[in-house]
């Protein structure tokens, strides 16, 4: 196949990549915590393996090379002829970055030659012979002449299949006496077989099969739902295949030694089919054994049909379809003013039933670009245990409400940030075993990650169990660094104090290491949050721990706002930051420190003249008693937005401004209103911060 054929495939490679090494990166933290664990060991196996004939086919020589060099490290592990150790653990780990690495230069059209391997290759490749060099090879390990026996996790794996429902059969292929390129033909049936279900074992190995070590003939072992016919012809039709014995078996005949001729298939074999078969029905469940339900092989039906109705859809695609939507809001929003202007009753009808329509596909739509935040949630693990191992700590990580969803474009803006927000509690939290000893903790630390959806937004919280952040070290910091002087310290309570923390170049840190100490930090998280139309906030106690809380919109596409009108100009607050509207006498606003408030339920609330925040005018500033005043919130902080009139609320389209003017402080974009006319969307966040 030429490398123009092969570029198709290129982009369902590397989602096919990427699945698999997030997957591995899950089974190899749980390996690390149970290394006898031979169910995740063999799934860690399969996936090296389906990895290596994957990019090998793509003709990734690189990446070919170091999946097989795991597959060969796991295989003895498998076999009983070698134990992982913890460096075998940082050996796979390091792999699976490498593999990454990979990955990410192919994606970016590099292929996978500039990441180099040699060391990891030689490292696995070594494991295994150093055991047996030093002699201590297991007493249960297999001697040559038991490869063609079932093991006892084999035999497992068998049961397990026939308790599933599945049918397991022993398919042995022979392959034409002039094939040329027995390894390749192998490949392709040992794959053909995998995507119908699971393979259990093949003899020869598959080491073996690669090196085309085997005459003309093999078997494989597989389970699956399919039929003894479809397992048969999906075999035949793979090329220089010129016979396909296939027999079904089960529990009871498994367990004797597969000693029969390997290359040599029984002339009769149509009988042992049915014998098989016939051992399954008449066999009585061992006393105590619970006999599978009927209806489970049915389930799994469905679900494998469920799984097969899915499809990949291409990320641009969802969002040239999510732009199609805003112009459909907006089209619907012109023609409501048009039929209002003119006084058409008799397009009320039809008009209502169009915004319901139209609703119901921007509804669904957004659905569409919703994912779960375990997109992000799924690096947290090996972040924590690679910066625990790097800090000598020892932290448990617990993660909650990963179902929760949000906008595609959310999820992929907020990962670095998060990433942050975890290392600093490892980093500035958590204390060492013995500090945590010593302050009556239990030595392990904690860091709790929670998601759920509140109202129009989804909270993302974590929370550690460390030693909070001292306000008074953060007050030291702030005078030491010339952050604000002694007159503004002693007017700051402690809330305020830590609050600090959220300034550019502001650390803590006392040395400057790989995890922090940069000065670039908690701000920029902060920041990305904020820009994103949601609240960040931090609160913690001292000896306790610290919480930190983040809010986001549910999506970033199409937003109910309020319309407000400053001076000749209307713009749009996102509903998300408007807490009420209120009508404030002007005899009841004070001045506080410089700054117009009034009380508000016997609170002080701060009032800011948007016009001036704008720098633009009002209309009939002097007219009426009474200013029309937006409650807005950011963080902790309440404050009134007083404006010339409150118009109502619409569901708006935000648009970007574009790359010169997205820089605007207070400014989050702009939307098309439904008389033509482009509206400001306010950024509350950044006008405050002015």
């Amino acid at each position: 196949m030429t490398n123009m054929d092969m570029s198709q495939y290129l982009g369902a490679f590397l989602d096919e990549a990427g699945d698999n090494l997030k997957h591995l990166d899950d089974l190899i933290l749980a390996v690390e915590k149970d290394q006898t664990d031979m169910d995740n060991i063999a799934e860690i196996f399969r996936s090296a393996h389906t990895l290596k004939g994957m990019s090998s086919t793509m003709g990734f020589d690189r990446m070919a090379s170091l999946t097989h060099a795991m597959e060969d490290m796991l295989d003895s592990v498998r076999r009983g002829t070698y134990s992982l150790k913890a460096k075998d653990i940082d050996l796979l780990f390091r792999s699976l970055d490498t593999l990454q690495a990979m990955v990410d230069s192919i994606r970016n059209g590099n292929g996978d030659g500039s990441v180099e391997t040699d060391d990891l290759v030689a490292a696995m490749r070594n494991a295994p012979k150093e055991v047996q060099a030093a002699g201590m090879q297991p007493e249960d390990a297999p001697s040559p002449g038991e490869e063609k026996e079932f093991s006892g996790q084999e035999l497992q794996w068998i049961s397990e299949a026939s308790g599933l429902g599945l049918n397991v059969y022993e398919v042995r292929v022979s392959l034409s006496p002039d094939c040329l390129l027995k390894a390749a033909r192998a490949y392709m049936v040992v794959s053909r077989l995998d995507e119908m279900g699971d393979i259990i074992k093949t003899v020869p190995p598959v080491e073996a099969l690669e090196n085309e070590e085997f005459d003309h003939e093999f078997i494989v072992y597989a389970a699956t739902s399919r039929s003894l016919e479809q397992v048969r012809d999906a075999v035949a039709r793979v090329s220089e295949v010129v016979g396909a014995d296939v027999c079904e078996v089960s529990r009871d005949s498994a367990v004797l030694p597969a000693d029969r001729e390997a290359v040599e298939p029984p002339k009769e074999k149509a009988p042992a089919a049915g014998a098989g078969k016939e051992v399954k029905e008449k066999t009585p469940p061992p006393a105590g054994s619970t006999p599978p339900a009927p209806a489970q092989p049915q389930r799994k039906s469905e679900a494998a049909k469920k799984a097969n109705q899915t499809v990949r859809v291409d990320i641009g695609r969802l969002d040239k379809l999510m732009n199609l939507v805003g112009e459909l809001v907006i089209g619907r929003a012109r023609i409501e003013r048009l039929v209002q202007e003119a006084h058409l009753r008799e397009f009320d009808e039809p008009l209502s039933q169009l915004g319901r329509i139209s609703g119901d596909i921007q509804e669904l739509v957004t659905k569409l670009r919703m994912v779960p935040v375990s997109f992000i949630f799924e690096r947290f693990p090996r972040l924590v245990r690679d910066l625990s191992k790097t800090l000598g700590k020892e932290i448990e990580l617990v993660m909650e409400g990963q179902e929760t969803e949000l906008d595609r474009t959310v999820i992929d803006e907020i990962g670095d940030p998060m990433v942050h927000i975890i290392r600093n509690s490892i980093d500035h939290g958590v204390e060492i075993p013995a500090e945590r000893k010593k302050a009556g903790k239990p030595e392990k630390g904690l860091i709790k990650i929670s998601a759920y959806q509140e109202g129009s937004g989804v909270i993302i919280e974590v929370t550690d169990d460390g030693k909070g952040i001292d306000a008074s070290k953060v007050r030291a910091k702030a005078l030491a660094n010339g952050t604000i002087t002694e007159e503004e310290s002693a007017a700051m309570s402690d809330e305020e104090v830590v609050n600090l923390i959220f300034l550019p170049g502001f650390s803590m840190a006392e040395k400057v290491t790989d995890v922090s100490g940069r000065g670039v930090g908690m701000d920029a998280v902060k920041t990305k949050v904020e820009s994103l139309g949601g609240q960040f906030d931090v609160s913690t106690e001292v000896g306790a721990g610290t919480r930190v809380f983040v809010r986001l919109p549910l999506t970033l596409a199409i937003v109910l706002a309020l319309l407000i009108k400053v001076g000749d100009e209307t713009y749009a607050l996102p509903l998300e930051n408007v807490e009420e509207t209120i009508l404030v006498k002007k005899e009841n606003v004070k001045t506080v420190h410089g700054t117009p408030a009034t009380l508000l339920r016997g609170d002080v609330l701060t009032l800011c003249n948007l016009a001036e925040m704008l720098g633009t005018s009002r209309n009939g500033e002097e007219a009426g008693d009474e200013y029309p005043v937006v409650v807005v919130k950011t963080g902790k902080t309440r404050i009134g937005f007083i404006v010339d009139e409150l118009i109502g609320q619409q569901d708006i389209v935000i648009k970007s401004l574009g790359r010169f003017l997205s820089k605007i402080r207070g400014i989050a974009g702009a939307t098309i209103l439904g008389d033509g006319n482009v509206a400001l969307i306010l950024d509350v966040a950044g006008l405050y911060g002015r």
